[in-house]
């Protein structure tokens, strides 16, 4: 007998095929283990969920400590996001990797943006916007994969949201990233933007609010991805509702809610891959990628689209593994169907994180 050896069988619920594994030291074998426990004998069993943006190292505030930090992670956790992609934050959260009741993480470093052109304190603030390139080049070596820059921001001599960063600039920072062997991802709101960065090659876009169809045409030609996060820019009348003194902006930012869930759904419609993100640390609260996954399937997602969007193509798409030999143990059971109701997913009968 191997010590601690969990035996788990149920339904995949992607394939209505039985599934049955073994759990040995956070990791999933189908190799049968002699008188291991049967932990679970029946139901759905689901990849750990993605929690596709995410940052455990902001809360309201600053100064957010690590032990802040890690019951943010268990907050997500106890939801049963088991992976987060943690795009930016001012925190290094990488002690959090040594605790099994954490998530996985998958980081960005910390978010690049001009003076005064992001939340005060977030950020790496270039006066010098040549020197882009250089520090993706070290926030991809601080993070796991990832580099995130702010793409448009509020700029109060405009009074309305307007990009960051040149053409040129972009592409240099996004072949900077790639020679990194990392990818890169931005932070956009509004239009102006967005084509400069989707020309620069970057691989994700976040929010993605302002885009059109030409510019959804570019990113399915171009397989760049999005993360909407719903819940996030449900917020954005209440972001509006303090900003009178840029009624431009204020206007823009409503103008972009209206609006969004036909963007989302032209995207969709269109063909970009699109995965699950909260956007949790500041205005989201932690724990809540059940609530986007439900805001998914109100876009008109089916649920089982919108799961998977949380959970095996998001994990395929961060190369971070689910069910198969060797993984790192990540998964909730659940008693109910699933894609039939999606809500299931709040009362799991078991969540297994990195096997316990």
């Amino acid at each position: 007998m191997t010590q601690g050896a969990l035996h788990f069988r149920g339904i995949d619920p992607f394939t209505e095929q039985s599934l049955e594994f073994w759990v040995v030291d956070g990791r999933i074998t189908f190799e049968p283990v002699a008188s291991a426990e049967t932990a679970v004998d029946g139901g759905w069993i689901v990849p750990g969920l993605v929690d596709a943006h995410n940052h455990v190292g902001i809360a309201p505030g600053l100064d957010v400590t690590i032990e802040q930090a890690r019951q943010s992670a268990y907050a997500d956790a106890r939801a049963g996001a088991l992976l987060i992609r943690e795009v930016g934050s001012p925190l290094d959260t990488h002690p959090l990797d040594d605790d099994p009741l954490c998530p996985r993480f998958i980081r960005s470093g910390r978010h690049i943006a001009r003076p005064k052109r992001y939340m005060r304190g977030y950020s790496v603030d270039l006066v010098d916007p040549a020197d882009l390139p250089a520090e993706v080049a070290r926030q991809a070596a601080d993070g796991d994969g990832w580099v995130k820059i702010v793409g448009d921001w509020i700029d109060r001599e405009v009074g309305d949201l307007a990009p960051l960063w040149d053409r040129d600039t972009l592409a240099a920072a996004a072949a900077a990233a790639h020679d990194a062997g990392a990818r890169i991802t931005a932070h956009v709101f509004g239009t102006d933007a967005l084509g400069d960065i989707i020309d620069a090659g970057f691989d994700c876009i976040e929010h993605g609010t302002g885009l059109t169809a030409d510019l959804i045409d570019k990113m399915v030609e171009k397989l760049i991805a999005l993360v909407p996060t719903v819940i996030q820019v449900d917020n954005f009348p209440g972001i509006a509702a303090g900003a009178d003194r840029f009624p431009v902006y204020q206007a823009n930012m409503l103008s972009l809610h209206a609006g969004a869930g036909e963007v989302f759904g032209a995207a969709r419609e269109a063909g970009v891959a699109m995965f699950a993100g909260t956007d949790a640390g500041g205005f989201v609260t932690h724990g809540r990628i059940v609530d986007e996954i439900e805001a998914l399937v109100d876009l008109g997602w089916r649920p089982v689209d919108a799961l998977a969007a949380a959970s095996i193509e998001a994990r395929t798409w961060l190369g971070a593994g689910g069910l198969a030999e060797g993984d790192r143990a990540d998964f909730l059971v659940v008693g109910e169907d699933p894609r039939e109701r999606i809500s299931a997913l709040r009362s799991p009968a078991a969540i297994v994180c990195s096997g316990r």
